[in-house]
């Protein structure tokens, strides 16, 4: 593969971090502005900051994408518009995407803006980058969850990917995960995720009994270790993947220097013919930030052996141990096993109350003081209150490395071009600068002033060296001067220092226009952003019900469920067989109701082919609705005559989603969970598609290839699960919450949220708003209590039943709330 085929990705959180990545050799650099990113808690950059960066980037000829990878509410469209104008006007590379309303706003307003589909879309497989492809995506950034062989398919569409090859992981498919918000109310789909992962929860079972007590588990459950593809990265090329992503926007300049520089290496040596990754990077990359490294599901699929369980943050790398104690004077004596600097941040893993950290002021080898020691040595610091006799040190900062990095940023730091210079000066004429860069491009700047006869004393090259050479405020060096000129010639210095000007803005912009030519204006934006409101007709909803298997069906459709919804992800973790679709249908048809089977929100590729022959299967049961959980079904399912419904799992926040939608083909959408009353309401009044709403279950908070109870009661990692999945587990969390663990038939993993969603006192006004649907998730209930459930619901909706408050124990979710 050519070097022009293969791109490192680098994240930058804020300028500096932008210079280091820039300087440590990313071909292209992401990004966010103040608003609708997906890290909303990184410094991030202002328009003035972002044209600026622009201008940095594109003279160094890196790219420079900008994320708008959050959901969007209606009201934020006008702002949204003119923050894609723009980026647009301002020459942005591209902007990464997740809400599809934003995608189609941003094919009408700023066609020609290139547009990334994040891996918050969620895409799993091949056939969702067709679907990418079909919205208008230039580029796909997959799930963090697939295999080589399942990137290597994505990577025969014909279109750009981008995968992600260092950094954080999140144990829940991007785009799925809703437990930030119903915990704490802060939406990692808004950008503001509080990383509830990253918390310390015990693995309870019925009887509230820690199923790990006595094993060889730590507590961060949810804690994935870091992604470290340097082993692996020849495979990932060969598959031919084009974009080499590495996360950390929210991480310091001299992570992004480390990181960068050390797979700007490694990437360079296998297109040299010959990968190699010296032992010094690998150190480095250990060194400068790792919650220990897994390559994810890359390989295989790595059970608890993907996660740090023990600590959830950098945990340095170990050093040595403490040798000697000297507790009356704080002093320690530590035996190396690597060697250690003045300046390095050390922490020390205490057997009680966990770890404490000091720096290295001072350091004693054999009675005297030293800058530095080796491994193998032994020598003499202060320790801070609590360390014990063989307690491991760990280094957590280490002195020189930070050094280095800091070389690739600041105002010492910065990277320059080399340019030519030829100054001419002929009497009778201007003086004129010709700046010629790297590459060609030419730079051209004459002065005012005519070339005068010498009064005084005459231009020579030094003079005119010292002048040409004062490129501080610009991305030049002068790497040579000519220059040509008659005998005993003048010109003023202000003139010289002007043309040099002219000269450098010159090739700013024939360097820059080289790059990235510019894309015609967009001027203000006339685009409706939100259709008009039509008159809500107040008929009676739909009860909808889910259910996982027949006798469910059986239950919801005798206490009055007027639609069953049958399939999708099962919490009873049985793959429902062609006779169980096929006697639903019977059951459902047979009473009159309406049919629906749903989908997974996760489709691997080598699923692809068992969905096709289902949908084939339902085609000839004639269901009234199909709902589509993942994208990559959806162009799969239109081959069929099926009535297909945009579920909730594809994150409808806004109209213009809605109106997406409704074009390519749907017959109904399911809103998402984590809008308000108000915004439902408004939604309805505006929406070309009937609407649905989740109003009974335990509302899904993410769903991961991850499998807490095979990963450590299992031992996936050595091979076959030998958990036993019809176990009910619960993670607990320091507030004493439990969370219901589902899996489901392919064996993920549903974390489901610790109180039932119910709206039985909001039934009512939901159907007078105009919502069409309004569905019970019974799939985490018994028979019975499913049962007692959908009859109350069809009492409320039907008016034989005053609405009751709402059922002890529960929520209202963010109907009344939002998030933020």
């Amino acid at each position: 593969m050519e070097k022009k085929n293969i791109e490192l990705l680098a994240p930058a959180g804020s300028w500096e971090a932008l210079e280091a990545a820039v300087n440590a050799g990313a071909d292209a650099v992401y990004m966010g502005g103040k608003a609708f990113g997906a890290r909303a808690y990184a410094s991030n950059f202002d328009e003035e900051q972002m044209a600026k960066a622009v201008y940095f980037a594109h003279m160094h000829h890196v790219r420079l994408y900008i994320t708008v990878n959050t959901l969007v509410d209606d009201s934020e469209l006008p702002e949204l518009a003119e923050y894609l104008r723009f980026l647009s006007n301002v020459g942005v590379d591209g902007i990464i995407v997740q809400d599809l309303g934003v995608i189609r706003l941003a094919q009408k307003i700023v066609p020609e803006l290139p547009l990334h589909a994040s891996t918050q879309m969620t895409i799993t497989n091949s056939s969702g980058v067709d679907f990418a492809i079909a919205a208008g995506m230039e580029r796909s950034v997959l799930a963090r969850e697939l295999s080589l062989k399942e990137i290597a398919a994505a990577c025969n569409r014909g279109t750009e990917i981008e995968t992600f090859i260092h950094g954080a992981l999140c144990v829940c498919y991007s785009g799925q995960c809703l437990m930030s918000s119903l915990i704490g109310g802060r939406s990692g789909n808004r950008g503001r995720c509080a990383q509830p992962c990253r918390l310390p929860y015990k693995l309870l079972n019925d009887n509230d009994e820690d199923m790990l007590q006595g094993k060889d588990a730590g507590q961060y459950l949810l804690s994935p270790k870091d992604i470290n593809t340097l082993g692996i990265l020849p495979q990932l090329i060969e598959a031919g993947v084009v974009s080499y992503k590495i996360e950390g926007r929210m991480k310091r300049p001299e992570y992004v220097a480390v990181v960068v520089d050390a797979y700007r290496r490694a990437i360079d040596s296998y297109l040299a013919g010959d990968y190699q990754v010296p032992a010094e990077d690998y150190a480095n990359i250990e060194q400068i930030f790792n919650r220990d490294f897994t390559t994810a599901y890359m390989e295989k699929r790595p059970g608890r052996t993907m996660m740090s369980d023990r600590r959830p943050n950098n945990r340095g790398v170990l050093i040595g141990r403490v040798a000697k104690l000297d507790k009356q004077r704080n002093k320690a004596v530590i035996k190396l096993d690597k060697e250690l600097h003045l300046g390095d941040g050390l922490e020390f893993w205490v057997s009680v109350g966990g770890r404490v950290g000091t720096t290295v002021t001072e350091m004693l080898r054999q009675g005297q003081s030293v800058q530095s020691a080796a491994a193998g040595e032994q020598v003499t610091i202060d320790v801070p209150n609590g360390v014990r006799l063989n307690d491991r040190v760990f280094r957590t900062l280490d002195s020189r490395l930070m050094s280095y990095a800091q070389q690739f940023f600041g105002q010492d730091a910065k990277k320059r071009i080399p340019v030519d210079a030829v100054v001419t000066a002929r009497l009778g004429e201007p003086m004129s600068v010709v700046l010629t860069d790297d590459e060609g491009n030419v730079g051209y700047g004459e002065t005012e002033f005519i070339v005068e006869e010498a009064r005084k004393r005459a231009l020579d090259d030094a003079v005119v060296y010292k002048q040409i050479d004062r490129l501080g405020t610009t991305e030049y060096f002068l790497n040579s001067l000519r220059f040509e000129h008659d005998v005993n010639v003048m010109v003023p210095m202000s003139e010289m220092n002007e043309a040099r000007r002219m000269a450098c803005e010159a090739l700013d912009a024939a360097r820059l226009e080289a790059f990235a030519p510019a894309r015609k204006p967009v001027h203000r934006v006339t685009e409706q952003l939100v259709p008009n409101a039509h008159k809500v007709r107040h008929n009676e909803a739909v009860l909808t019900v889910h259910c996982d298997s027949v006798k469910k069906v059986n239950v919801a459709l005798q206490a009055g469920a007027e639609r069953i919804l049958f399939g999708g992800d099962c919490f009873n973790h049985q793959l429902p067989t062609e006779a169980d679709y096929t006697k639903v249908a019977q059951l459902v048809q047979k009473e009159g109701r309406e049919l629906a089977f749903a989908t997974p929100r996760i489709v691997k590729e080598a699923q692809l082919g068992y969905f096709d022959k289902l949908f084939a299967l339902w085609e000839s049961l004639q269901p009234d609705y199909v709902y589509i959980n993942n994208n990559g079904l959806w162009l799969l399912a239109k081959k069929y005559a099926l009535k297909l419904v945009a579920d909730i799992s594809l994150n409808l926040f806004n109209s213009q989603t809605l109106q997406f939608w409704g074009e390519q083909g749907a017959k109904g959408a399911v809103l998402s969970a984590e809008l308000t009353m108000a915004q439902v309401e408004h939604l309805a009044s505006v929406s070309p598609l009937p609407l649905e709403c989740m109003i009974q279950g335990r509302l899904e908070m993410m769903v991961s290839e991850y499998c807490v109870g095979g990963s450590f009661l299992g031992e996936l990692d050595k091979g076959a699960c030998r958990f036993n999945c019809g176990e009910q587990l619960y993670l607990g969390d320091r507030k004493d919450a439990r969370f219901p663990i589902a899996t489901d038939q392919f064996c993920r993993m549903h974390v489901l949220n610790a109180h039932e969603l119910s709206m039985v006192a909001n039934v009512q006004h939901m159907q007078e708003i105009g919502v069409a649907s309004l569905r019970i998730d019974g799939r985490e209930y018994e028979t019975g209590r499913l049962g007692e459930l959908v009859a109350l619901y069809r009492k409320v909706l039907g008016g034989a039943l005053e609405a009751p408050e709402n059922l002890p124990g529960t929520t209202r979710g963010h109907y009344f709330r939002g998030v933020m």
